[in-house]
This record gives C-alpha cells, structure tokens and sequence, in this order.
C-alpha cells in the first residue's frame, strides 16, 4: 500500500535555491533537501534529534508490560513525540517514519487530529479519511464507534505505520490504536497522553548548538554564519534552539542580505517576548514579530489573511481571493513566504500545471496570525476577504464540474467564458484538483456554515462541491462525504428558517441511511421531510417525502404501513394527472401486496400499472407490469389466464424490438407452460430466448440482467 496522507499533513519543501548545508558523516546528494516540521530533513540527511530518534527505535523492541506479566500484546506499540508547538516535533515524526517505512510493507498513514485553530477533530472524521486512506470502504453517516471498529477491522492483519500528528489528547488516540500487535502508532502532541495503555514518550526541548547553526545557516546561507560564528551561536540562544524561531530568523537574514548575524541576535534580545504567561513560547513570538515586521506590506497582509484558509491550506488562488490582487503577485508571494519560513509548500505544482502548488500554514504560527487578523483587518475587511475566497471556490468548482460535460456544446461555451486560471484541460486535470484539494474544500464549507453570516455563498459552495463529487466519483464513492454536506445544508436551512430546502436536506439523507441499511433512521429522517414539505406547500417534495416514508416501511417489512402510504402517494399523482408516476406507484403497491400474499390486491395493482403503461405507451413498461399480473394470476390459481398474459407481454415486447426484454418475457412464458404440464413448447421458448440473448450481446451471453417484472415494481 502506498504512502497515504488523510485530513491534512505531509512534508513540506525547503525554501527554494538554498544550499545542503554539510553534516558531519554523510555525503549530501540530489534531489535538493526538504524541510519537515521546520528541521531540515530530506531522505539521507536529518539535522539533529539523533539520540532521540536511536531512543524511540529502542522503544519499539523494548519489552512491555504485557509481555512482562506473559499476555501477548493486545495491541500496537504507541510512541509519544511531545513538544510544544515549533519543536520540530512533527519533523521528527517524519524522519522516524522514514527510517521505519520498509519495516512496515502495508504502508504509512497520516492524520492531523487538531485544525489549525486548535480545535479537535472529530474522531468520526479522521477515522472515516483513514479508511478511505487505506481503501476500505466508508459507512456513510456512520457514528464514530461504528467507524472505529471498522477502521480496526481493516488494520487488521495488516502491518502499518500510523503516524497521529497534533493530537489534543488521549481522547482523541485511543479510539483509532489498531488491535493487531503488528503496526506501530507514531502520536505527536504537546504533553502526555495520559490514558493510553503503555505509551512511550518522548519529550522534546530545543535542538544541540551543533544542528540550531545548520538550520540557521540553511536559511540564511553559509557566509554569514561562517564569517560570524559566536554570533551565530548568540542567535541559537536567544532562539533557545526552537526550529520554528530559527527558521524564521534565516529567513529573516535571507531577505535583508546587509545585515549581519549580530543584528539579528540584537534585534531579538530588543523585541518583547509577547503577552502570554509561557515563557517558553518567547523565543517564536520574538522570531516572529522580527519576521512580520520586515514583509513588505502586501506580503504582510496576505499573510494575515491566510489565518481565514480552510485547514490553513491555500493555493495561489486562495491568496489571490483574499488580498485581492493577482493570481501572479499572490504566487510570488506565497514562494517568498515559504522562503522565509512562513509558510511549508505542502506539494509542489503538478507537471501538467494543472494543479498549483499548495501551502500550508505551520500550526505554530496560526494563533499568531488569527491575532494579527483580528487587530489589523475590520471585520468588513474580513467578512469581504471571505466571501472572495468562497466565490472563486464555487467557480472553481462549477469549473470541475463542467469538465465532465465537455461534449454539451452549451457547457463549453459557458467554460469559455469563465477566466482563463479557472479552467481545466481535461477531465483527469478537473479531477486531480479535485482529490488533492477535497480536505480545503471541505473545511471551506464546514467553515462557512458555521460563520452564519455568508449562507447564500455558503448554500452555493456545498451545491457545488456536492455536483462536483457525484460527477467526479458517481453518487456511491462520493456518499460519505456527501452525507456531511447534506448535513450542511440541513444546519443552513433549519438556521434561515428555509423548509423547502429543510425538506430537500432531510431526504437526501434519508435515502444514505437508507442506503446504508439504517432503515429505521431512514424513516425517521423522511417523516421530518414531509412535515417540512407540507410547510413549504410545494407538491413535489410532498409526493417525494410521502413515497419516501412508505419505501421505508417496506425495508422493514410492514407491508400494510407501506401499502396505506404509497395509496396515499398514489392520489397526490392521480390529482396531478402524472401518469408516469402513477404507473410506478401502482407498480409498487402490487409489489408490496405480493410480499404481503395478498395476491387478489397485487393483481387488481399491476392490472393498473399494465393499463397506464399502455396509456404511456411505454412498451417495456407495460410487458414487465404484464409478467407480474402473469405471475399474480399463477399465485391466484388461475394458470390459463396467466398463460394468456405471458402471451400478451411477449407480443409487447416485441413490438419495443428489445430482444433481451422479449427474451426475460419468452424465460417467464417457459416457466409458466412448465408449470401447466407442456415441457416442449417451454423448451421451445427457452431456446428463442437464448437466441435473442446471443443476437443481442454475442455468443456466450447468459439471462442474468434481463430484468423482466422488476421494470414497474421498482421505487
């Protein structure tokens, strides 16, 4: 299995055009280095953390309690990294997981358990991404105890390394720990995860002297800190080792390349350390602050207004929807950014140029700059950079959606007319941005639902992002996300005070619990539909509901409720004069009385449904509603009439030139001349029917799928 990544998370790049500092004992070689977790990191080469990373592979081996007391191990060993915020925990769970990836042949998982406003994930999420990383299938609208043991189901047997970064607490890890002994859990978190059985951990303080001054000199570059060494060493003290102030001080040097290492040093010791009671934190608010202070003013509020990025995920196209300027002034910002330590290139842009690069906000920074934010933008400002950004998603999105329409010559004239930047080549380009972009999109929508004050563009966004997903991935790979954003709509809807579009949400979701074999959540779901409809006054979603809650009564087999409620259905079309309906309605009312035995009733039903096919003249309608009042007479005792009805349906099926349709009527016909004593003229149709089937799909066709009788009893 290969490396996934779920939620969000990954390795970020280091600053472009930078020197591989040399370290002692390894020979630095292509492709450039890559910065992790703000502690350079590339396949052969890791700055520092060498004794914690030689202790936590010594945990790994290292006896437990269970295997002490003699019981095997009931689960996977959990490793603890903690450390606060810019330790560079993350960069170390990362080469970890690199040194130990071939150990694990099922493949590495990720998942960050905390957003970046701090706030925890919900568990149900991250375990649904996890099964979704791992390519078991996803229970839509599953509850988060149902999701887990699904997700320990599917870690089962497997040998697979999950690594948990920004964990809150034991809470949040102890429901997705694997049961099978043979994976490993890599959790990182600010302090211990007190609760979790047998945990190894690891607590992090600043980097040695030695790699602070590698990490220094990989931002600012070799000459400064050759030429100036003890105030390097200055700098790592006033740093106090973090990497996240070290990098931000590089880059600081990078970008005023006349000022020297002694001037940074000076400039920190000058800054206040900020207002929080943690003394510890200092040293970053100190970095920052020189960092922020030396932007130039539209990098500097591009920045700020990246604290409003869905996941603190953006592209150029976010940046460039927020600050409103162009997409090319957006990018250029963005890479200098990243090469100031600002911001990690969470993947670089795609070789078809396609897909641009994305960036993400380090989780450090993000409390720094949502304060920024709030003292330096109006809340009009802020409302407005928000809105921008969900309206250039939304056209991203009616973008993507209509890449799969590209043969509708009314939808490629509407692409065209859309800007340049926000069309897509192909379909396969339409969705690679898609996949690579679905957990900012989402949070994009979560985000605006829960803002309250943008519900028109956010009711806009989950349509979108809805008619994206069913066109990309069909409407049964898209469920479990889909269910989330019904379940958007539903909040929007009950918050505006909306019933029809209350309604709406109510029986898509029904129809996903349904779908998932919650019937009885289903049925609840559709009653609450109809009450919304009927308040709204609108028909359609009346007769809709109405259907909806007798097809569920029907999934939990009681056939008289469903009987009485499709009855009722069945007046709203006959007021209405929809025929169409009409012939379903009937059709499912004979179903449902067949299923009861109640064979007299089905018969005067499928009757019905025959006659309003015929009206229709739907052919293919009518001979399968003409099999089943076959099959209701034989029921009835009446065998030589519903020999004369097979009769009639496969004259109806002849007349639609459907030869697989007249071949299903011609196998019904055999069975019933079977069943009345004539075997030979029964075989005789059988072998019409093979016939058919052969000059209709080739030699070797087989009669599954001829589908005959079910046409009209289907919902």
């Amino acid at each position: 299995m290969a490396e996934r990544t779920v939620e969000t998370g990954g390795p970020a790049a280091a600053p472009h055009g930078r020197r591989i500092p040399a370290v002692p004992g390894m020979t630095p070689r292509q492709p450039p280095a890559r910065l992790v977790g703000l502690t350079l990191q590339r396949p052969d080469l890791f700055v520092g953390r060498q004794r914690e990373l030689k202790e936590l592979r010594a945990d790994i081996v290292r006896t437990g309690l269970d295997t002490l007391s003699g019981r095997k191990r009931p689960r996977g060993r959990v490793l603890l990294i903690a450390g606060r915020p810019g330790s560079g925990r993350t960069a170390l769970a990362e080469e970890l997981a690199r040194q130990l990836a071939p150990d694990y042949p099922d493949g590495l998982l990720r998942a960050r358990l905390c957003g970046p406003d701090g706030l925890p994930v919900p568990t149900e999420r991250t375990a649904r991404a996890l099964l979704s990383g791992l390519g078991a299938p996803v229970p839509a609208g599953a509850e988060e105890d149902e999701l887990t043991a699904a997700l320990r189901a599917a870690l089962a047997g497997r040998r697979v390394l999950l690594l948990l970064d920004d964990a809150a607490g034991a809470e949040q890890v102890d429901p997705l720990l694997p049961d099978e002994p043979e994976c490993l859990v890599v959790a990182v978190s600010r302090g211990p995860l007190t609760g979790v059985p047998d945990v190894r951990p690891c607590t992090l303080g600043g980097l040695d002297a030695p790699a602070a001054v590698e990490l220094l000199e990989w931002y600012a570059g070799p000459t400064r800190i050759t030429c100036d060494p003890v105030a390097a060493v200055r700098v790592v003290e006033e740093c106090q080792g973090q990497p996240a102030a070290l990098a931000l001080v590089g880059g600081w040097l990078a970008a005023l390349p006349k000022l020297s290492v002694a001037d940074a040093a000076r400039r920190l010791r000058e800054l206040p350390g900020g207002e929080g009671p943690e003394i510890a934190a200092r040293p970053l608010h100190r970095a920052f602050r020189l960092a922020y202070e030396a932007l130039p003013a539209t990098a500097a509020r591009i920045l700020h207004l990246l604290a409003l990025a869905p996941a603190g995920l953006a592209d150029a196209h976010t940046a460039s929807a927020l600050a409103g300027c162009s997409l090319t002034t957006a990018q250029q910002t963005l890479e200098d950014l990243t090469a100031r330590g600002l911001l990690r290139c969470e993947s670089p842009e795609s070789e078809s140029g396609a897909l641009p690069a994305q960036y993400r906000v380090p989780g450090c920074l993000a409390p720094l700059l949502g304060a920024l934010l709030e003292s330096q933008e109006r809340p009009a400002e802020v409302e407005l950079a928000r809105a921008r950004m969900l309206e250039r998603t939304v056209r991203q999105l009616y973008s993507c959606r209509a890449a799969t329409e590209r043969d509708d010559p009314a939808v490629r004239r509407r692409i065209e007319q859309l800007p340049r930047p926000l069309r897509f080549p192909s379909r396969p380009a339409a969705e690679e941005w898609l996949h690579a972009r679905l957990p900012a999109l989402l949070a994009a929508a979560r985000m605006a639902v829960e803002d309250g004050r943008l519900d028109t563009l956010a009711r806009r966004l989950v349509s979108a992002l809805t008619r994206a997903l069913t066109a990309h991935l069909g409407p049964e790979a898209a469920a479990p996300e889909l269910y989330g954003l019904h379940q958007l709509v539903l909040d929007v809807a009950r918050r505006c005070e909306m019933p029809l579009e209350k309604a709406a949400a109510l029986l898509n979701l029904g129809d996903l619990d349904a779908r998932a074999g919650r019937t009885a959540e289903a049925l609840e779901r559709y009653r609450l539909a109809l009450e919304a409809a009927r308040e709204a006054g609108d028909p359609y979603a009346t007769s809709r509901a109405v259907e909806s809650v007798a097809g569920a009564h029907r999934g939990l087999g009681d056939w008289q409720r469903a009987a009485d409620w499709y009855r009722r259905g069945l007046e709203l079309r006959l007021t209405r004069g929809e025929l169409a309906d009409q012939a379903r309605l009937y059709g499912c009312l004979g179903a449902v009385h067949g299923a009861a035995g109640q064979w007299t009733d089905a018969l005067r039903d499928w009757r019905a449904a025959a006659a309003t096919y015929r009206r229709l003249k739907d052919h293919p309608g009518q001979a399968g509603a003409l099999c089943e009042v076959a099959r209701a007479l034989e029921q009835a005792g009446r065998p030589r009439e519903a020999l004369r009805t097979c009769l009639e349906a496969v004259e109806c099926a002849r007349r639609c030139g459907d030869p697989r349709l007249e071949a299903g009527v011609r196998l019904r016909l055999a069975d019933t001349l079977e069943r009345l004593g004539d075997p030979v003229s029964a075989e005789e149709h059988r072998a019409e029917a093979e016939h058919l089937l052969g000059a209709a799909t080739g030699p070797g066709a087989g009669t599954a799928g001829t589908g005959v009788g079910t046409t009209a009893g289907t919902e």
